[in-house]
């Protein structure tokens, strides 16, 4: 079976990071490109593709089978739209659109054109998430009470990419970091029965949301989100509190500073977090309490196109499905209506 040539349709961070070197990692896809609006920077690290010199001479040539829709969220439902109608498979960055109709407008697209649209949730393939996973599922912690997932960075400047500052239906920090943080409370638990959310702009010079709280309810138990860009001392990531036990694990998987760093992934030590990083247990085992680090897993982006390959090849589901994506959109504007109305909104 030939790979399957793969397109970016940007190569900035995200292309550089955390698509292109996973693609060309995986033998089953062939990089084929990237849209580049003005420097060839891809040809600098990868000599014999090509730089498209507009979208639409990327999705007229017909070799290319899916599309990395890696752009700004506010042009993630126009140039997802234009990938399928040109016959292509796409892979959407989160957000996945800007509205809800939007998201649900593309699953009907994509299968009226018997293509396929995967969301590009990475940190499902974190190593602590995927820790997080584990430790729930083994049921160490017992019926779970309450949860807390954060996404908190310190950063009181304003980001050098514009369309993160500019007041507008992609920016804000709901839907950059959010989207990470309502997938995996989603990927753990499923739909909540109602929404409450706080959003706020907290830094003097920003003109887009830069911190949220938002609480899903659960039957019996309560799952808290939160994110903002003043937390200079951060909390543990994942606060997990059962019937039996408590888990507490700090955001540190090491793939994104690697990456950045310039290592290259691989299929046998990668994304190995450091002992100092793993995850606090203090639970109840055979009847003896224990208190004590538990080994992070290894976390690899390479599973999610590992995941595609086999959803284009072999028929299964999408790593990160269209309709995972549309859940996590029913929160967010689940929250911008709480937000607005405070009060919590049932879903």
């Amino acid at each position: 079976m030939a790979p399957i040539n793969t397109a970016l349709l940007s190569y900035g961070m995200s292309g550089k990071i955390f698509h292109a070197p996973f693609i060309t990692l995986h033998q089953g896809f062939r990089l084929a490109g990237a849209w580049e609006r003005s420097k060839q920077m891809i040809k600098e690290d990868y000599p014999d593709v090509r730089s498209y010199p507009t979208m639409e001479s990327l999705l007229q040539d017909d070799s290319i089978g899916l599309v990395i829709v890696n752009t700004p969220t506010y042009t993630h439902y126009s140039y997802a739209k234009q990938a399928l109608l040109s016959g292509k498979h796409i892979v959407v960055e989160k957000a996945f659109t800007t509205t809800l109709n939007e998201a649900i407008e593309l699953k009907t697209l994509a299968e009226r054109q018997n293509k396929k649209i995967g969301v590009f949730q990475n940190r499902r393939w974190d190593s602590d998430f995927k820790t997080v996973q584990k430790v729930i599922a083994a049921g160490w912690l017992g019926k779970i009470n309450e949860a807390e997932i954060h996404f908190d960075r310190y950063n009181l400047a304003l980001s050098p990419k514009q369309h993160k500052e500019l007041a507008g239906p992609g920016s804000g920090i709901l839907k950059d970091l959010g989207p990470h943080i309502i997938d995996q409370a989603i990927c753990l638990f499923g739909l909540p029965q109602a929404v409450f959310a706080d959003i706020r702009i907290t830094r003097e010079i920003s003109a887009v949301d830069d911190c949220l709280d938002i609480l899903l309810y659960y039957p019996g138990f309560r799952v808290r989100l939160k994110s903002g860009l003043i937390v200079r001392e951060t909390l543990p990531a994942f606060i997990f509190h059962g019937s039996k036990g408590s888990f507490l694990k700090t955001r540190s998987d090491v793939q994104e500073t690697n990456l950045a760093a310039g290592m290259k992934p691989n299929l046998t030590d990668w994304g190995t977090e450091p002992e100092a990083a793993w995850g606090l247990l203090h639970t109840e085992k055979d009847g003896q309490v224990i208190r004590e680090n538990i080994p992070s897993l290894p976390g690899n982006y390479y599973d999610y196109y590992d995941g595609v390959f086999n959803a284009l090849t072999q028929g299964n589901p999408m790593p990160v499905t269209v309709d995972d994506g549309i859940n996590v959109m029913r929160i967010i504007e689940a929250a911008i209506i709480s937000n607005t109305q405070k009060k919590a909104i049932t879903l």
